[in-house]
């Protein structure tokens, strides 16, 4: 499983984002709602110190992670966070072989 956020993501993070000093942002599971890959769950994020990181990315300064108990959630799809500029925030992109299963789309 691969991790990536785009620059953007992670400007919006920085300002967006209250992060104590040493924490991440993590991206894990929610109990109900809906996503494109898992039925009944849905992806969430809070500011945390990791634990037990299984997937990690670091850009400017920051730590963005998912736990090894929330991989599951991903069945074998990559995360990409890419800055929705339509909606103003990051959207969540999940990736299997290289393809987006729920690509974003960038408005003209």
């Amino acid at each position: 499983m691969e991790l990536k956020v785009d620059p953007a993501s992670v400007a919006w993070f920085k300002e967006e984002v209250g992060l104590p000093q040493g924490a991440g942002v993590r991206f894990l599971v929610k109990v109900y709602g809906c996503s494109p890959i898992n039925s009944g769950f849905s992806l969430a994020m809070e500011t945390n110190y990791p634990s037990e990181p299984g997937v990690t990315y670091e850009a400017d300064g920051v730590l963005f992670y998912i736990e090894s108990r929330d991989e599951w959630f991903f069945d074998g799809h990559d995360l990409s966070v890419e800055f929705d500029e339509g909606h103003g925030e990051p959207a969540y992109i999940f990736v299997k072989d290289g393809v987006p299963v729920n690509p974003l789309v960038k408005e003209a």
